[in-house]
């Protein structure tokens, strides 16, 4: 059994089927339960959000007839990934964990103001990444990535503004009558 060929077979299958546009618009919709299992501190909830949200590629059907965009923008992917690799690649590579792990912390740390910040540098930062590394291509993805965003962020502020909401108002004192006053009245 040849190991490449098998990976390559995989590979073939996964991006056929990631050019359902389905696939698209589900993904940024992890970040949620990825969020809700970080504050709740599951690494269980995590780990099995990070599962779904990476094979989730490949949940639907290949398309019948797929749209010519996404097809451009998928074939600058996969030669992105399979291509030579260099310290620079490396190095972007990278950004996707580091960016989910930042978004996992924040939301560890309860701060969803941060979280909603990393969500929105994440869908930004992949979509100059499609425009500008893929020379135009990442344009296909403009729609399930700023819905996804957009989703994100009335979610998260909505969740937000319930945390805000029933924090406890501090107490109000009753006004105590200066000394000023009370000796001005004399």
């Amino acid at each position: 059994m040849d190991i490449a060929q098998v990976l390559a077979d995989f590979g073939d299958w996964a991006f056929d089927r990631h050019a359902n546009v389905l696939s698209w618009y589900i993904r940024p919709l992890f970040l949620l339960p990825l969020a809700w299992f970080a504050h709740r501190r599951s690494a269980w909830g995590i780990a099995g959000t990070l599962v779904a949200l990476t094979t989730s590629i490949f949940w639907f059907p290949a398309p019948a007839q797929p749209d010519p965009r996404v097809l451009e923008f998928l074939d600058f992917e996969r030669d992105w990934l399979t291509g030579n690799w260099d310290a620079q690649q490396v190095l972007m590579s990278l950004l996707s964990p580091l960016s989910l792990a930042a978004f996992c912390l924040a939301f560890w740390k309860r701060s969803v103001l941060w979280g909603l910040v990393i969500l929105n540098l994440m869908a930004v930062g992949k979509l100059l990444w499609g425009v500008v590394d893929g020379d135009g291509t990442g344009w296909a993805m403009t729609a399930p990535g700023l819905a996804g965003m957009v989703i994100g962020d009335v979610v998260l502020l909505w969740v937000l503004g319930r945390k805000r909401a029933s924090r406890p108002q501090p107490a109000i004192e009753p006004s105590t009558p200066s000394v000023l006053s009370s000796t001005s009245s004399s």
